[in-house]
């Protein structure tokens, strides 16, 4: 089987971020799992860009198992809504510390109902995507779903509110304890490569037939526009955060992130649902191609 240069991208994905994936399991564990720090989400990423990258190689030796490309799709898709969450929450471990030397920036209560934004555009665009997919399956067509597109609209929404959120603290950042506020400048870093995914994601959502289309656009493109963004943007962040001193447990609410733990929840609750709908469609559409073939041989 000849590889293509999206099965190329992949086999890169899975080499880059199987390091990626060990190095935020380490900051989770140094961290915590359940601090403001969102490392979690860091853990969450790199994963579903490895599963990802392996149901599309999967996807490209089985074609007839259409429930490889569907999932292959979904985890694309809801990548990029981790990326604001993080940053959200690295945003908030450095408001922490401006705290002590005048009244908090930004409410944290802000940057919470942000990342609650950006995880109702996660499942949005994931019941989306795998509709989505599932039409392709039957139809040999694939478009956008509704859904995806509101999820979308609620990720660029939450750009917007981390793009305001970092303007807000970077002009207080001098309030922030010496060695958070390399934290800021993190995140600042990280933006303008992230504007770029979010138009990428955006232009494949809203215009179906253009190269930034996750089924039939331009792999190059999607190379430039995508995969080379998110692997700077976990370099930043990573390094970042191997840098940063671990802060002392403590029992104030204020510097807990509940919603962090409600996503973890949340997410894993809804990955189990997932996985039973790809099976489902798998043995659907096995179902159907097994027909066809029958009908055909007669």
């Amino acid at each position: 089987m000849e590889l293509t240069v999206r099965n190329n991208i992949s086999i890169a994905q899975i080499v880059l971020f199987l390091p990626f994936l060990a190095v935020a399991i380490i900051l989770c564990v140094r961290h915590g799992f359940g601090s403001n720090a969102g490392w979690l989400f860091l853990v969450l990423f790199s994963l579903f860009r490895i599963v990802g990258a392996s149901l599309q190689l999967a996807a490209t030796a089985n074609p007839r198992n259409i429930g490889l490309f569907v999932g292959a799709l979904t985890l694309q898709s809801i990548g990029l809504s981790d990326f604001i969450i993080v940053l959200l929450a690295l945003l908030n471990r450095a408001l922490g510390s401006m705290k002590k030397g005048r009244n908090a920036i930004v409410n944290p209560r802000v940057l919470f109902l942000s990342q609650l934004l950006v995880f109702v555009g996660v499942i949005l665009g994931s019941v989306g995507g795998s509709n989505s997919g599932s039409r392709y399956a039957e139809t040999g067509e694939y478009k956008t779903s509704t859904l995806t597109e509101a999820g979308i609209s609620l990720t660029i929404a939450g750009f917007v509110l981390l793009v305001i959120a970092t303007i807000t603290v970077g002009l207080n950042v001098s309030y922030a304890d010496p060695g958070e506020k390399r934290v800021v400048l993190a995140v600042a870093l990280s933006l303008p490569f992230l504007l770029v995914r979010v138009i990428y994601s955006a232009a494949g959502t809203f215009n179906r037939n253009s190269v930034f289309n996750n089924v039939s656009g331009d792999a190059y493109v999607f190379l430039g526009t995508a995969v080379i963004e998110e692997i700077i943007i976990v370099l930043i962040i990573e390094a970042i955060g191997l840098t940063l001193q671990v802060r002392p447990k403590t029992n104030d609410p204020s510097s807990q992130s509940p919603l962090l733990r409600l996503f973890g929840h949340l997410r894993g609750r809804y990955g189990n649902y997932e996985m039973e709908r790809l099976n489902q469609s798998e043995h659907r559409n096995s179902g159907a191609f097994n027909e066809r073939v029958n009908l055909n041989s007669r």
